[in-house]
């Protein structure tokens, strides 16, 4: 889950992770390790390099540098049929997300064609995958995604403008919350969409990191051997972490990392798949600690005290 394509030529900036390097290619320009390798002397037994001899620069290129620096996918993926196992023609059409993209060209993420999905799974050593099923594959692929960026929205309209902030919408549980994000939508005047669109969260890259479980991914797994009963033991099937550019309230912009997890549960009725999505900001500091426990820790106080049925009774008493 997860994919985006960026442009052919993608924008020149380091990757965030580094990844297994191998012996066919260069790490991508900015990247750190993105140097020649010392020269070795050729016409001496001493392992002292000896100046004014000649020498050999030899370069050992990562896989890396084939990869979108964004996503860590082919940048150069075709959109055409390549591999001869496909039997069956497959859409070449790309569609535009409502991702706003984070490198400042004011543009949004584009999905891959299911074409480019079937090769780009190709590439990735899924050759088992039927080509006739990619594009549903490509239609539950996008509409996670768009699930998990409103999920990233909510909590961006939750704490971007502070902790305070953050327990102003979180204090009267998640109903609460979702009220007043509704209402603060409809406050603004027509004009003020220019303003909104600069207020809203970007997102500057992602990272798929299906083999590593999150802690808390850990944890419910954990408490499902324990209490069998209580928790499922139904681990999630992929695990990505989203760059988000922050706007805050002074103008300035700061980078928070979400972390998802995407489960799947039971079918529907109808034989429907169903899939669930955990998005939260990672715990990289006590700030996204704070928030975690003022979403959470709000929505549980509001249940538990009956502050639903406590604002019920003062709004029938001032009637």
């Amino acid at each position: 889950m997860g994919w985006f394509w960026a442009d052919a030529s993608p924008p020149q900036q380091g990757a965030a992770h580094s990844i297994a390097r191998e012996s066919s290619a260069e790490p991508p320009p900015g990247c750190p390790m993105h140097r020649k390798p010392a020269s070795i002397s050729t016409s001496s037994s001493c392992p002292m390099h000896q100046e004014g001899q000649p020498s050999v620069t030899t370069s050992s290129p990562s896989y890396v540098s084939k990869l979108n620096p964004l996503n860590y996918m082919p940048s150069n993926i075709s959109n055409k049929r390549e591999s001869s196992q496909q039997q069956i023609s497959l859409p070449l059409e790309r569609e535009i997300s409502t991702i706003p993209r984070g490198d400042g060209s004011g543009t949004t993420w584009e999905y891959p064609s299911p074409q480019q999905m079937y090769n780009a799974m190709l590439r990735k050593g899924y050759t088992d995958t039927p080509a006739e099923h990619v594009e549903a594959m490509v239609a539950v692929h996008n509409f996670l995604n768009e699930g998990a960026w409103e999920e990233i929205r909510g909590w961006e309209a939750r704490f971007a403008g502070g902790l305070a902030h953050g327990w102003k919408m979180c204090r009267k549980g998640e109903e609460g919350a979702e009220r007043q994000m509704a209402l603060d939508a409809l406050s603004q005047s027509p004009g003020s969409s220019t303003g909104k669109a600069s207020t809203e969260p970007q997102l500057i890259r992602f990272l798929g990191r299906p083999g590593e479980m999150t802690p808390k991914a850990r944890l419910l797994s954990v408490m499902a051997r324990i209490y069998p009963s209580q928790f499922p033991d139904n681990p999630p099937f992929d695990r990505h972490d989203w760059y988000v550019r922050r706007r805050l309230p002074d103008g300035q912009t700061k980078e928070v990392r979400y972390v998802i997890d995407y489960y799947s549960g039971p079918p529907e009725p109808t034989g429907e798949p169903v899939f669930y999505l955990d998005v939260r900001p990672a715990v990289d500091g006590p700030t996204a600690a704070c928030e975690r426990m003022l979403r959470w820790g709000g929505d549980v106080w509001w249940r538990a005290s009956g502050g639903a049925v406590r604002e019920e009774m003062e709004r029938q008493q001032k009637k």
